[in-house]
């Protein structure tokens, strides 16, 4: 009745954690657990193996000899689930309501004009181990017309508007979607797996939430948003900002909050080049305003003329550094 894809890759120390939150699960319908080890090369595997091996009525998994990154191996296992229903967790997070299933499950069955049903989660910090209540804004019913959610999916105005490790899904429209439009789930271009999912399932149904916390995602120091990786940050940004723009051309239309979102994206791709002093990636901004058809906002205008003289664009950054360095001490 429901599958269980986990994707996990060098995740040695917390993926027995993510699994045994699956496992203590209490649900009326049996579920399995599909495991994406994506050529770990820490001893991911072997803990894999050790749960499969004492789960084989439960767990299977797939081991890629060559990693795929995170798009193909989440799509690989899609394709190997027999559930009717899906619901997903990454290899460090963990589910803390062992009626996260049953819960999802029932809505579903009982709604057959709900495509997703998702929850509230909370951050888990390694470091300390403590949890904090996730930032973003809770839905205030229970159920909601899915097209009412588009632009808020595209835009990702509560960032997230549905954290997929909390969700539970039907697969037939997932899969519906993907034999018509592959190139939407396969482009590795798009940086990632979810926003997909959730477009489609909003555009075929209704959208259910339940307000208890069942995930805890976990946040450390190695994360493309906890870091000062100017170049691992520009790409994200890039990527999933291409994903959000094909969704709006091809299912979608502009909108005054699309047309703002896409124009805060590239903004923030400029600084990211202006601070990586990069002029490669400053030619990628240029490039992604021609693919998708825009006008640089004045910021960006500003940014980008700055960064078209080298000598121009050293001096700015020097007369940063002593600001950003008071900031930084500040905290």
């Amino acid at each position: 009745m429901i599958s269980v894809i986990v994707c996990t890759y060098n995740q040695q120390s917390t993926i027995g954690r993510t699994l045994e939150s699956i496992l203590r699960q209490k649900c009326h319908m049996p579920f399995e657990i599909i495991i994406g080890n994506d050529a770990s090369t820490d001893g991911t595997e072997s803990v894999c193996r050790e749960y499969a091996e004492r789960y084989p009525q439960t767990i299977r998994l797939f081991n890629n000899e060559k990693n795929k990154g995170l798009i193909d191996n989440y799509y690989d296992c899609l394709l190997e689930t027999r559930g009717e229903f899906v619901s997903e967790i990454a290899g460090d997070d963990f589910w803390t309501d062992d009626q996260k299933l049953e819960k999802e499950l029932r809505i579903l069955e009982e709604n057959p004009d709900v495509a997703l049903v998702h929850t509230n989660w909370q951050y888990f910090d390694e470091a300390s181990s403590k949890n904090s209540p996730s930032p973003v804004k809770r839905f205030t019913k229970p159920l909601t017309d899915g097209k009412e959610m588009l632009e808020a999916i595209i835009t990702q105005t509560h960032s997230p508007v549905i954290h997929m490790c909390t969700a539970m899904y039907r697969k037939d429209i997932v899969i519906k979607a993907y034999k018509n439009d592959t190139y939407l789930f396969r482009n590795k271009d798009f940086g990632c797996e979810d926003l997909q999912v959730c477009f489609m399932c909003a555009q075929e149904g209704e959208i259910a939430y339940i307000d208890d916390v069942t995930l805890s995602y976990s946040i450390n120091n190695n994360s493309i948003s906890g870091n000062d990786d100017f170049a691992r940050q520009f790409d994200f940004v890039r990527k999933t900002t291409s994903l959000s723009r094909y969704l709006t051309n091809k299912y979608f239309h502009n909108t005054y909050a699309t047309d703002a979102f896409f124009g805060k994206r590239l903004f923030a791709m400029s600084m990211h080049a202006f601070r990586a002093h990069s002029v490669e990636m400053r030619d990628k901004v240029r490039e992604c305003v021609k693919e998708w058809e825009m006008k640089l906002p004045l910021k960006s205008r500003i940014v980008d003329f700055v960064m078209s003289n080298n000598a121009l664009w050293r001096m700015a950054l020097a007369f940063r550094a002593p600001f950003i360095y008071l900031k930084k001490k500040l905290r």
